[in-house]
């Protein structure tokens, strides 16, 4: 089981995520597509990069908007994987013209 992150250890690495804000034991973002298919494409993508991962993200899709949600359920919180995923979640957004 990964470990959990301290609060401090947590605080740092959100300073290396932009738009990534922290919920108790979640982080979260909202990215924003230009269009509707481009939202799915992201989330197709993101879906694979979490299967490979073996780390999945609770995931909201509301037209362009796709909100992302992290923690490691199996550890009771935050772990190392989140941010991980959430760095493999900027890229792909990028990717997408996705802010």
């Amino acid at each position: 089981m990964a470990e959990l992150l301290g609060d401090a250890v947590i605080a740092a690495r959100l300073t290396e995520l932009a738009g990534w804000e922290r919920s108790g034991g979640v982080i979260r973002r909202t990215v924003t597509a230009p269009s509707f298919p481009t939202a799915v494409a992201l989330v197709d993508e993101v879906a694979r990069a979490a299967e490979n991962a073996g780390h999945h993200p609770d995931i909201d899709i509301r037209y362009r908007s796709v909100t992302f949600a992290l923690s490691t359920h199996d550890a009771g919180g935050l772990t190392a994987k989140d941010f991980d995923l959430a760095e493999r979640v900027d890229q792909l957004a990028a990717e997408h013209d996705a802010t």
